[in-house]
């Protein structure tokens, strides 16, 4: 009996430790866990901020929702309405060792119009505003830094006023709101074109616009 017992422990052992060697899927070596930070980002309608960053190398997750305002719990019904305070937004979980927050911002600049105030194309209200939510000081460092380049060169024509500030709590949105563009490719594809946010970024960008 007491040999059964010794041959069953040295087996639940060594099953312990080639599982920690192995690690867990989507984990590196003996288990430890993949290490990512947030980007937030509003620029109007979340369902046309997913497409361009879930596309990004080392973006692990690109989620929409609600953050800016003063709220809890927002529901969608309530955020259109303009009455929350809060701004459609995504947050984007990305790995820094694969992207770094700076081409982050890039991709940002280059999928709004940052010289609207509350308002971005066809969807007007402060919920539609453009707004950079930073996470720490180096974020805040980069984001007032790219606007500033970017003003300086008048791309746009007009100053940019999309706001920089510090990042609140961040509620995410309705399911079905996740992925939209994969869910009702038909309506997301109808509502972007009438949108013309693609008609300003092409007239804006150019072939930079996909970089």
């Amino acid at each position: 009996m007491k040999k059964i017992v010794m041959i069953l422990v040295a087996f639940l052992v060594m099953g312990g430790l080639n599982m920690a060697l192995a690690g867990e899927p989507g984990k590196g070596p003996a288990g430890t866990a993949k290490t990512l930070e947030k980007a937030t980002f509003a620029g109007g309608c979340f369902w046309c901020m997913e497409p361009p960053f879930e596309k990004l190398k080392g973006v692990d997750a690109v989620i929409s929702g609600y953050t800016g305002g003063m709220t809890e719990n927002p529901k969608y019904e309530e955020v259109s309405s303009g009455r929350t305070g809060h701004a459609e937004a995504v947050e984007v979980h990305y790995d820094p060792s694969q992207i770094t927050y700076g081409e982050l911002l890039d991709v940002f600049w280059r999928n709004i119009d940052p010289t609207t105030r509350d308002r971005q194309f066809v969807d007007t209200g402060s919920q539609y505003r453009t707004a950079i939510f930073y996470h720490n000081d180096e974020q805040k460092r980069l984001a007032e830094d790219s606007k500033k380049k970017l003003d300086a060169s008048a791309r746009f024509g007009k100053p940019i006023v999309t706001e920089i500030v510090s990042a609140g709590k961040f509620y995410r949105a309705e399911e079905y709101h996740q992925d939209y563009y994969k869910k009702s490719s038909k309506r997301y594809t109808f509502y972007r074109f009438n949108s013309g946010r693609d008609q300003y970024l092409e007239r804006i960008w150019g072939k930079e616009k996909d970089k």
